[in-house]
């Protein structure tokens, strides 16, 4: 399913209802001005975006997410690697780390991470 694309303003509010879902409305709108600065008109406004978008749903007051934050990440990040780097994934790891250094720790979920894909794939290269 192709996710539909959210700006910044509508990705930190999705964020608000990613990280406190199911959230009442009013304490979503609350939480907007706290937290993003935004008048009230304003939140609404994005509010009705997200959902006619289908990526949110406003039922009786309360705000859930229809698309998780983890699948609008994973589409957003697959656009950038086609789009960027020619749909190489060794390209943009090698971008992202010039200039990097990893912690071991990181560099051991990097490789624990690369490990299981490998072996997911259903190739067995060994």
């Amino acid at each position: 399913m192709e996710i539909p694309k959210i700006p910044d303003g509508e990705y930190r509010f999705a964020d608000l209802v990613w990280e406190s879902e199911p959230i009442n409305s009013t304490a979503l709108i609350k939480t907007a001005q706290e937290r993003l600065g935004w008048k009230k008109a304003t939140s609404y406004t994005v509010l009705r975006k997200l959902c006619e978008k289908g990526i949110l749903k406003n039922e009786n007051a309360t705000v859930t997410a229809i698309v998780k934050k983890d699948e609008v990440c994973r589409q957003e990040s697959e656009q950038l690697i086609h789009r960027s780097f020619g749909n190489s994934l060794p390209a943009f790891v090698a971008a992202f780390l010039r200039d990097k250094k990893l912690t071991r720790q990181e560099a051991e979920e990097l490789k624990r991470l690369i490990d299981a894909a490998s072996m997911s794939d259903g190739r067995n290269d060994s």
